[in-house]
């Protein structure tokens, strides 16, 4: 007999016990090996900065489910980890470190600030591995990768190169998202949009030929420029949502269908408070509709006005400078902030009656990821990768089905965006990072600098694809894997490196393979090993990963594992959703609606955090959680650790020495273990299934309601009289040691607790198989007709409940079958309902006549009639029965006049106002009993 479970399940005394253990024994690692299947996921590399949240806490959950699934089925799982260099985000970390130092990295230069940035990652970078490892996640630590590792350098230099050698790197001028708190460029997908409130200004742009009244009285008809004949024009009115801009302006555009403006098309207007003459022109870029039809041209701030600035031969003006103030070709304006530039442009214009109107305006601007400052379309000189070429073919690989999402609209995104794509900016303005591998001839650089014309620069590699308006000559610059010795074309080794870094991105789109220390020649001592592992690893099985770096990261892994290794990086991509508060809104600090994942695991224990979560997670829908979620985890860690307690205190290890076919026939089987078995492996049938799909939590809510409904409720109830006979020991051990086994992914801790309290020769529970399906023993037939009857015997317990009938009183029952074969079902186990449902008798009727004296309601199949003569006060159980039933009135119609506000439609989530509808739904249905079981009592 087993009996040392203590009476309660306690978390804290077993989770990092069983995780030591796990690691000492290397239970986590992955070899190749060619008897075996293999299975790979790759992590997504948490930032260096990172600690544990929601939704790295959903994520691994995921993963590591996956990972244990597939290593339990016999299938070689690695599960490679590793952190992100996180280029902004680790260097403001560590700026803001040295500024309570009252240093900033200009200080301290670039070599000691970069030494300052490795000591802090060396203290703090391995806070989130340490977070992932109290999770319970299964990597195979020991292979942890860093993005910033020499080997990992080597890729990312190897990939620039050879990218370049291709023409698919190139460097120009062009008008990028720049972010003036970082100072650096940003992707597009660095720059989100957010929608703000702004204001369109209207400006009059007077004609060369007129002349700038003193006030805003002046000659100027206040009338709209369209009534105007050409004779009496005297400026333009232009509308903008940035008039600091205007500073830059270079000319004036309208659409050449205007009739408005056409006779007005090659005059030359007066910048206002700048004075320069500037031309007014003619695009069809140009929407008539916006604003006056006239719009303001800044070709070195706006990107649209970029392409006309190129079109159309005009000057290219910055006005600021890298941090947003205001710079030299500004005027009185210089060195103000941008928008406080704005303000003090705005007095002026009024002042000098040139402001005409401003109106409020909805606008999108792009924000920086990390600080979240007003990102500044800025003309800037910036290196690219051309990504059409390298997204035609990841573009076919998922029209192919060579890689899947799950779920599958992601697709549309997907493609969409591919199909789409714009060239990408990856040199970054900071310290942290991976350094261009771009060098620089002084003697070269100078003399071809000196050659180039005064407008925006593409440097190419000679013969390389064409990559923008002009190209010149790319003498003295050097793109090389080391640092040369000298110039290949003038022999000086006077030479420098570029002082800019990769987007972070760039290391990252090469994790499904650089992880595996490709390209291997760099460092040849271990060359061999790892050849294998990635030959056998790669591709990859699966991605997890949130909706948010679909554009980021997963396309370009795609791209970069098509291009550099001929192959998809991973053969799935499953796409959860994000983790919201139960009001739908987005977890932050600032809004205070944070749930810490590890203050979780301190209240209510590791599985029960996992094992939440994954419940209430659909298949690429977002999550709404709050606190009281995790009950549902630590409720069912406690519902398992007592029936095994159970279990085990009734158990005779000699009764399950041997397996269960070696003992029992189906046709030997009691009922109850007939049906328990059957509905064991028709619900790990389905389980398989789901897990395989990818739909976790109705895995995971499938085997909580089997062990909690069928296994506990119904099965150990009615075995419990006889819970020492040999074959009910034999199935209650099996079932509970099969259960934890395919239970394991989503719950590993409590799980290998229990585990090593059963009699077993395995080492732990994660090196056993996952259950095998023993098909012969499922009967869909008899589940259902068992359903059947546990569905009469609840039937009868709710019309007990419902006339308060203690449950130690029996009642006389009687059920009308509606056929033979539901009469014969009835004949047959009419002891079983008479025990669980705790009855005096039980009836079959030949007519569906009703009784007298009776309370009645109806399942599939059968009429069921509780007989109440002597056991209850008529005239009293009629009044409670329409005090529930006023009651519940009340509750329905307080639901409904909610549905009804417009406010809480407006605010609640789909999740809340669902839940109102089901409870309306639900009170309706108890209403109708109510008032039919009043009817009935008389």
């Amino acid at each position: 007999m087993i009996d040392d479970l203590s009476k309660q399940y306690n978390p804290k005394e077993t989770e990092d016990k069983w995780y030591k253990f796990w690691e000492e024994n290397n239970f986590f690692s992955a070899r190749p090996d060619p008897s075996k299947r293999p299975f790979c996921i790759v992590i997504p590399p948490p930032n260096v900065t990172g600690i544990l949240h929601m939704g790295h806490a959903l994520n691994n959950t995921i993963q590591d489910i996956l990972i244990r699934y597939h290593r339990m089925k016999g299938e070689e799982s690695l599960w490679m980890p590793g952190t992100d260099h996180a280029g902004i985000a680790t260097q403001n970390v560590v700026e803001k470190a040295i500024a309570k130092e009252g240093l900033k990295r200009q200080d301290l230069g670039r070599d000691k600030f970069i030494e300052r940035v490795w000591n802090w990652k060396d203290q703090y970078g391995s806070t989130i591995i340490k977070q992932l490892k109290k999770l319970g996640a299964s990597c195979d630590w020991p292979r942890t990768r860093f993005t910033m590792d020499a080997e990992y350098s080597d890729a990312v230099i190897e990939v620039f190169v050879r990218l370049y050698e291709k023409g698919l790197i190139y460097q120009g001028d062009y008008i990028i998202n720049w972010c003036p708190r970082c100072q650096t460029a940003l992707s597009d997908e660095e720059a989100p949009h957010k929608e703000i409130h702004g204001a369109l200004y209207y400006i009059k742009y007077p004609l060369k030929e007129s002349t700038v009244p003193a006030s805003p009285a002046g000659r100027h008809s206040p009338q709209s420029t369209v009534d105007r004949r050409p004779s009496t024009v005297d400026y333009i009115v232009v509308a903008t949502t940035r008039p600091e801009t205007m500073l830059g302006d270079t000319a004036v555009a309208v659409n050449p269908k205007d009739k408005r403006y056409k006779h007005l098309v090659g005059k030359t207007l007066i910048l206002p408070l700048v004075n320069r003459e500037i031309e007014i022109i003619s695009d069809s870029m140009v929407d008539m509709k916006f604003g006056t039809g006239a719009v303001k041209v800044t070709p070195a701030h706006d990107p649209n006005d970029y392409n006309l600035g190129l079109k159309h031969g005009l000057k290219f003006v910055n006005i600021m400078h890298p941090d947003g103030r205001l710079n030299e070709n500004a005027g009185d304006y210089r060195d103000m902030d941008r928008f406080q530039a704005r303000e003090a442009i705005l007095e002026d214009l009024k002042e000098k009656g040139l402001l005409e109107k401003i109106e409020t305006h909805e606008l999108s601007a792009g924000h920086c990821y990390r600080c979240h400052t007003i990102i500044e379309p800025y003309l800037s000189k910036q290196w690219f990768v051309k990504m059409k070429p390298l997204a035609r073919p990841a573009i076919d690989a998922v029209k192919n089905g060579k890689i899947k999402f799950s779920p599958r609209r992601w697709t549309k995104v997907y493609l969409n965006w591919m199909e789409n794509i714009q060239d990408w900016c990856i040199s970054r303005q900071i310290w942290w990072g991976h350094r261009l591998p771009v060098y620089y001839c002084r003697n070269c650089h100078k003399q071809a600098s000196e050659s180039t014309v005064n407008s925006p620069q593409t440097t190419d590699k000679a013969k390389a694809v064409d990559c923008g308006p002009w190209t010149v000559d790319n003498k003295g610059i050097i793109v090389s894997r080391v640092k040369p010795d000298k110039c290949p074309d003038c022999g000086s080794s006077d030479i420098y490196q570029d002082e800019d870094v990769l987007d972070t991105w760039f290391s990252s789109w090469l994790w499904p393979f650089a992880t595996f220390y490709w390209p291997f020649d760099r460092r040849p001592s271990t060359v061999d090993r790892r050849q294998q592992d990635l030959k056998y690893f790669y591709p990859t099985s699966v991605l997890v990963t949130a909706p948010e770096i679909i554009f980021f990261w997963v396309a370009r892994m795609i791209m970069a594992g098509l291009e550099f290794m001929k192959d998809v990086p991973f053969r799935d991509v499953y796409i959860h959703g994000t983790v919201r508060d139960i009001e739908g809104k987005k977890m932050s600090k600032s809004l205070g609606n944070v749930i810490d994942p590890l203050d979780v695991i301190s209240e209510y224990g590791v599985d029960a955090l996992r094992f939440s979560l994954i419940s209430i997670t659909a298949q690429g829908q977002d999550v709404f959680l709050s606190k009281e979620r995790f009950e549902q985890g630590r409720n069912f860690a406690n519902k398992i650790w007592n029936a095994a307690r159970l279990i085990l205190t009734n158990l005779d290890q000699e009764n399950v020495k041997n397996d269960l076919c070696e003992f029992f026939r189906k046709e030997d089987l009691n009922i109850a273990n007939r049906w328990i078995l059957s509905r064991f492996y028709s619900v790990l049938q389905e389980v398989n299934n789901l897990i395989d799909a990818f739909r976790f939590n109705e895995a995971a809510n499938m085997l909580y309601s089997f062990f909690w409904h069928e296994f506990c409720d119904w099965y150990l109830e009615i075995i419990k009289p006889e819970i020492k006979s040999r074959q009910n020991q034999v199935v209650m051990f099996k079932i509970l040691e099969k259960f934890l086994r395919a239970l394991h992914p989503f719950m590993p801790f409590i799980t290998e607790e229990i585990w090593h309290k059963l009699p077993h020769e395995e080492s732990s529970i994660m090196v056993c198989a996952w259950p095998h399906i023993q098909e012969q023993v499922i009967d869909k037939r008899f589940e259902k007709e068992m359903e059947s009857l546990f569905g009469i015997t609840k039937l009868i317990r709710n019309l007990r409940s419902q006339v308060e009938i203690r449950p130690e009183h029996k009642i006389p029952v009687s059920i009308f079958p509606h056929t033979k074969s539901h009469a014969k079902l009835i004949q047959e186990n009419a002891g079983l309902i008479e025990n669980l449902a705790r009855l005096d008798s039980l009836k079959v009727l030949d007519t569906n006549k009703r009784p007298l004296a009776v309370i009645s309601d109806t399942i599939e199949g059968f009429d069921v009639y509780l007989h109440f003569s002597g056991l209850i006060d008529i005239v009293q159980e009629r009044e409670k029965i329409k005090a529930k039933a006023d009651k519940l009135r009340g509750v329905i119609k307080v639901k409904k006049e909610r549905l009804k506000n417009p406010e809480f439609l407006k605010k609640a989530p789909a999740e809340i106002t669902e839940k109102e509808k089901q409870g309306i739904a639900q009170g309706k249905n108890t209403l109708q009993r109510l008032l039919k079981m009043h009817d009935e009592l008389r």
